[in-house]
């Protein structure tokens, strides 16, 4: 009779053992620090939901989700992406901008507190920037480059990373002597601790504006919105000054 009870008390506590909800983020590859942070911070205090994010390029995100990729939140280094599954009628809510970006020079060996200048040195054999087709943070990379006229001479000293993390990377291996990156990144434990950085002028590209949007279908997820809640809050928002981003009421 022990042993039938308690095989019956074993059946029925697994049977109240719900499984962990779970919320799939797409995030642009600036953000790792940051959403990991608050992602971890989110869960402490919400055990029973996990949040999965995937990172990368924002082009390559938009297009997984235009092929129906399973996310549910897509933050966007470029709020042109959710304006386009908006477009499409593949959001579930409006695009909102959530930080400004900036774009910096980084390099663990060289000076470079004179700015674009430092592209001058003859030492320099490769620039990492990110995939400027798919990757904001490339993009303005090669509009910074146009912008002082020195794109033409320096083109072939371009190594592109997949995203702007794979551009830092880049830099801090030793695969390139200096990048153009995000300041998020930049800020970072590892990299803030084994180089210098440069915010380059904004004047010389398109604004970083950053925004997410719910995937359709899930805008009435509680656990979605939760998660939305939490991000928007002040403690989040704290969280993206810590690594550089402006807010969008300091804008």
């Amino acid at each position: 009779m022990y042993r039938i009870l308690l095989v019956l008390a074993v059946f029925f506590l697994s049977t109240c053992i719900l499984p962990a909800q779970k919320i799939t983020v797409a995030a642009a590859a600036d953000l790792r620090f940051v959403l990991d942070e608050a992602s971890t911070e989110f869960q402490k205090s919400n055990p029973g939901i996990k949040v999965d994010i995937i990172y990368g390029s924002s082009g390559n995100l938009y297009q997984q989700i235009v092929n129906q990729a399973p996310f549910n939140i897509f933050f966007s280094a470029d709020i042109s992406f959710p304006k386009k599954l908006d477009s499409l009628k593949l959001a579930g809510s409006k695009p909102k901008l959530y930080a400004i970006g900036h774009l910096v020079l980084w390099s663990p060996s060289l000076d470079v507190s004179k700015g674009i200048e430092v592209l001058n040195n003859p030492q320099i054999k490769r620039i990492s920037i990110a995939n400027p087709r798919v990757a904001p943070y490339g993009k303005r990379a090669v509009e910074c480059l146009k912008y002082h006229s020195v794109y033409d001479r320096l083109k072939d000293k371009i190594v592109e990373g997949e995203n702007v993390s794979q551009a830092a990377q880049f830099v801090l291996t030793g695969n390139a002597e200096i990048g153009l990156i995000a300041l998020s990144l930049a800020l970072s434990p590892e990299m803030s601790s084994k180089g210098k950085y440069f915010i380059l002028d904004e004047k010389s590209h398109s604004k970083l504006e950053q925004a997410y949007v719910i995937i359709k279908n899930s805008e009435t997820d509680k656990d979605v919105l939760k998660f939305v809640q939490f991000i928007e809050s002040q403690k989040v928002r704290t969280l993206f000054g810590k690594y550089g981003f402006k807010l969008p009421a300091e804008d």
